[in-house]
């Protein structure tokens, strides 16, 4: 009987042990391409039209955890000054009296909680950090794929949009009635470290 005994307490402890290794070993961090990813942004002009654009400098890192969603995690960091709207006067303008590059030269965001919604759709909470202010925000995350790439690599890749007031984060220069609120789309898309 102490021998069965001693015999169930070493396997409970190398299914414990088992068990953790696995779960530490299914965590995989990746490292965000710049090539490949970027935040794109839609305004109200004037009331007249919708104006779009993108920040062209995205850089970070995420992990995720298929065998526990809710440990996955990113942070993520703009250049400010890549703003492009296709019109290098309207960006110049954008730099200097809106995004003040120069004093704010990067945005963040990093991520607080991820819930996992089901059928590659989740919500990722976080703090995004703009213009020298640091607001709580929701993330509408959706999964776009993952696999081998041509180059030896693993990737994985997400869309992401939210909403956010510009008075928020001290931004109220007069531009009409509907252009406090800034619709953000993120494609990210990692490679995983090795």
């Amino acid at each position: 009987m102490r021998h069965s005994l001693v015999r169930r307490s070493l396997l409970a402890a190398g299914l414990a042990a088992a068990f953790a290794f696995g779960s530490a070993q299914a965590a995989e961090n990746y490292k965000i391409d710049p090539n490949h990813s970027f935040v794109t942004f839609e305004i109200s002009h004037l009331g007249f039209s919708m104006l779009q654009g993108r920040f062209n400098k995205l850089e970070g890192s995420f992990s995720y955890d298929a065998a526990q969603p809710a440990a996955s995690k990113i942070a993520a960091t703009v250049r400010t000054d890549t703003v492009d709207t296709n019109f290098a006067e309207r960006d110049k303008h954008l730099r200097e009296k809106y995004l003040d590059v120069k004093d704010f030269p990067e945005a963040k965001f990093v991520s607080t909680k991820f819930t996992d919604k089901g059928d590659g759709k989740a919500t990722l909470d976080g703090d995004l950090t703009l213009h020298g202010v640091t607001k709580p925000v929701s993330v509408a995350l959706e999964f776009v794929g993952a696999g081998d790439d041509p180059w030896g690599g693993y990737r994985r890749g997400y869309t992401g949009t939210t909403t956010v007031k510009r008075s928020d984060f001290g931004m109220t220069q007069p531009l009409g009635p509907k252009a406090d609120s800034v619709a953000l789309k993120f494609i990210i898309e990692g490679v995983r470290e090795k």
